[in-house]
């Protein structure tokens, strides 16, 4: 069994069903594995892309990411999502670390193409626009295209469940990206879990608004819905509010996944009508418990917060649909992983006892790509370190509270300090900088530099802003830049943090 396979039984289960609204366009399962199959068969013909190969996944929300997934998968190939919010020179280090020798791209970020050339000659690009030629796609409802396996890959995927299926990059302390490997079997153990924990049916249709190149919009958004035979109604975009709740209005969801950013800023639209959905998940970073409160006191349907990571597939657990709903726990292990709470020896803590969260189950990835030593500091036995501080009540909830690596959640993406201080440690004049997180009402999260100049040496904010800008993406980017004139320090030399949080708070 492999997700490519998973697709296609499906796809040929609900032919004439639509798989993809996406604005005036309904795009059926039958027309959506056809042009996946010609997308495949274009990589190998094209590119000479053949199983194992990892192929880059730079692109925006679209119907073309589902048909590249699916295209990617049916060769055999390795999915490997790329933030399209990255710089360039952001980019090139997955490139080369993954050794990714095809880029599949649209014309909008393609301009970077020659840049990125520079860090990898051999790279080569497969913009969408080119889909055009080999486009059976139409927008008129329950119309299979002529021809339907007309264009095949030479040969199908013939991959099993050990083996790779997607590397997602997830920055770490180091600042050094690190490659979560997930195989075929870890995504489709947390698609089951999913489907069991959100009682997913066919019938369900998800409306996907977060980024696809998201852990868990693909494994939501797209494999769940796609191997299930449910559908989605791909939001093409969020601003202005009011337009984006009109769409859902139009195409009747059941199911929203989101960041508690979202349902703040929902909190503020007038509606004129209930929402169709019996649904609101809430995950990538915390959910304040007045937001749960006034949201639900709003529209009357359940908004249930879960937890994840991209080394687990990346969900591990949720609130239950039935039953006792916690204010700010991040609920029960989903079905079929297992959770605890163990201190730095391995050993399991009793109730209320804070300690790390630690996983176990068929969704925990295979280890980091071409980094053992990280992998082996992931890993304790069979049990993935999540990195996060918590502990289990008396009715097995889980509650997390506190990171133990210094990671910012902005807009559900994880920004890591140690990568921004690189930068700012770049610009000339600059002797030291701390980054540390502090709380955003519309991002969940900012970041706030404090900055030290070399002696003799004036810094200026607004310039140094745009030097950071030049070279992070724009959600990495500090709000704030504080100069001072030392940071605060241990015996031994190692910044002290928690002091610098203190001073942030005003305490």
């Amino acid at each position: 069994m492999n997700l490519a396979g998973a697709f296609t039984d499906c796809a040929r289960q609900h032919a004439q069903k639509i798989a993809i609204f996406y604005g005036e366009q309904e795009i059926s399962f039958a027309e959506l594995e056809a042009q996946s199959r010609k997308f495949a068969a274009h990589l190998q013909n094209q590119f000479a892309v053949k199983p194992g190969d990892r192929v880059g996944l730079w692109l925006k929300n679209c119907p073309e990411f589902v048909v590249a997934v699916f295209g990617i998968l049916h060769v055999g190939a390795v999915v490997v999502p790329i933030n399209n919010f990255l710089k360039p020179a952001e980019l090139a280090y997955q490139l080369n670390d993954a050794g990714i020798e095809v880029v599949i791209t649209d014309a909008e970020l393609g301009v970077h193409s020659e840049e990125l050339k520079k860090a990898r000659p051999s790279l080569k690009f497969f913009q969408i626009e080119e889909l055009s030629r080999l486009s059976t796609l139409n927008p008129v409802k329950g119309v299979v295209p002529t021809g339907l396996y007309a264009s095949q890959p030479s040969t199908l995927s013939a991959r099993g469940e050990s083996d790779l299926a997607v590397i997602i990059y997830t920055s770490g302390t180091t600042g050094r990206p690190k490659g979560a490997m997930l195989s075929h079997g870890n995504l489709l153990h947390n698609v089951n879990s999913c489907r069991i924990v959100l009682e997913t049916v066919e019938d369900d249709c998800l409306a996907v608004l977060l980024p696809m190149f998201h852990t868990y919009m693909l494994t939501v958004g797209i494999f769940l819905p796609f191997t299930i035979g449910g559908s989605i109604v791909l939001v093409k975009s969020l601003n202005p509010p009011r337009a984006l709740l009109q769409e859902i209005l139009a195409r009747k969801p059941t199911i929203l996944p989101a960041v508690p950013t979202f349902y703040r800023m929902l909190l503020g639209v007038q509606i004129p009508v209930p929402l169709p959905l019996r649904l609101f998940v809430s995950g990538s970073a915390p959910l304040p418990m007045q937001t749960l409160k006034e949201f639900e006191e709003k529209f009357k349907v359940p908004l249930i917060e879960g937890y994840g990571l991209s080394e687990a597939s990346p969900v591990v657990a949720k609130n239950p649909l039935h039953g006792v709903h916690k204010a700010g726990s991040i609920g029960l292990p989903i079905a079929n992983v297992e959770m605890s709470v163990q201190d730095d020896t391995g050993k399991m803590l009793a109730t209320n006892q804070t300690g790390e969260i630690c996983v176990r189950g068929g969704n925990v990835m295979m280890g980091y790509w071409n980094q053992p030593e990280e992998t082996a500091k992931a890993m304790r036995g069979h049990w993935l370190l999540t990195g996060d501080i918590g502990y289990r009540d008396a009715d097995g909830y889980y509650f997390i509270t506190d990171r133990k690596k210094d990671m910012l959640i902005v807009n559900g993406i994880n920004v890591y300090p140690r990568e921004i201080e690189e930068v700012i440690h770049q610009f000339p004049g600059v002797k030291e900088a701390a980054v540390i997180g502090v709380p955003d009402a519309r991002r969940g999260e900012q970041g706030l530099a404090f900055v030290v100049a070399a002696e003799g040496q004036t810094l200026d904010e607004k310039v140094l802003h745009e030097f950071i800008r030049s070279r992070l993406a724009d959600f990495k980017v500090p709000k704030q830049i504080v100069f001072l004139p030392a940071l605060p320090r241990t015996a031994l030399g190692k910044i002290l943090k928690t002091e610098l949080r203190k001073q942030a708070a005003g305490k």
